[in-house]
């Protein structure tokens, strides 16, 4: 009887242990009610009378199908993402996670659905296309404050693909040609106005420079002159007169002209004509 006994008390030891490893957090029901929260690490429950539930508190990567969506301008578009979602690691939220929901994944999906619609809804085609990371932060949002009942924590939303039909992909296309060619022609067009300013500003600064070296070159001759008539006014003054009285006088000889010689010399000043030549003392 005693090794009956033992053997019970083994069987209900082995059976009682859980083990719950760091990245889970669990609880406890005794005949289907709420009686405990058990922490990661080495736990025991009484078999039968117990049982465990445990719940992964990582992130959960849960995908938004591909849907048709109405934009405001009334197009519709093709419009799929991702949600990353995570129980929180506390005694409430994990019971929150399996009293106040039945399926946490399938309701965050749903429920992203239902908000992606609504959030393309309000936007036109355009608008749509350039408001990826606002609708997404939107979203996150709207998501965290609801499943914050569930326990859950909403981290992040992606859009992951916005697909237009057909016939919007081709307008937008041509567009984009057009646009990319009208910058081209304005950058070209750009580039040889400033061509032409910068051959201006050339021809500008080589007339200057001409203009400048012209001048420069006046003020140097007449510097030189200026220098000249100093020179000439210092030192030549009186040569200067011979040199005229000589100058005189060879114009008189080739005129066959008549002179009057002095002791002192010829004199212009004194020119007779045909008088004939005398020697006159002074």
């Amino acid at each position: 009887m005693l090794w009956v006994i033992l053997a019970i008390i083994v069987l209900v030891f082995i059976f009682g242990i859980r083990i719950v490893p760091q990245q889970r957090r669990a609880i406890v029901e005794s005949f289907g009610k709420y009686n405990r929260y058990l922490e990661p690490g080495f736990n025991f429950i009484i078999p039968i009378i117990e049982a465990t539930k445990s719940r992964d508190i990582r992130a959960h990567t849960l995908d938004i199908p591909a849907q048709p969506v109405i934009t405001k301008d009334n197009v519709e578009i093709q419009v799929d993402g991702i949600v990353w979602a995570r129980p929180y690691a506390t005694e409430e939220a994990i019971k929150k996670t399996y009293y106040n929901i039945d399926n946490w994944k399938k309701a965050i999906q749903q429920l992203a659905q239902t908000n992606l619609r609504q959030e393309f809804g309000s936007l036109t085609l355009d608008e749509s296309l350039i408001a990826r990371a606002t609708i997404s932060a939107n979203l996150q949002k709207e998501l965290d404050a609801i499943t914050d009942e569930w326990g859950i924590k909403v981290d992040k939303v992606e859009i992951k693909e916005i697909d237009p039909p057909a016939d919007i992909k081709i307008a937008m296309h041509l567009q984009k040609t057009a646009e990319q060619t009208r910058r081209a022609a304005k950058l070209e067009a750009t580039g040889r106005f400033e061509a032409a300013e910068q051959d201006k500003l050339a021809a500008i600064e080589k007339a200057d420079g001409f203009r400048q070296s012209e001048i420069k070159m006046a003020e140097g001759r007449a510097k030189s002159i200026e220098l000249i008539n100093v020179a000439s006014e210092k030192f030549f003054k009186g040569n200067a007169v011979k040199l005229k009285e000589l100058e005189v006088t060879q114009a008189s000889l080739q005129h066959n002209a008549k002179i009057i010689l002095t002791e002192k010399g010829i004199k212009p000043s004194i020119i007779l004509g045909d008088i004939p030549v005398a020697n006159v003392k002074g």
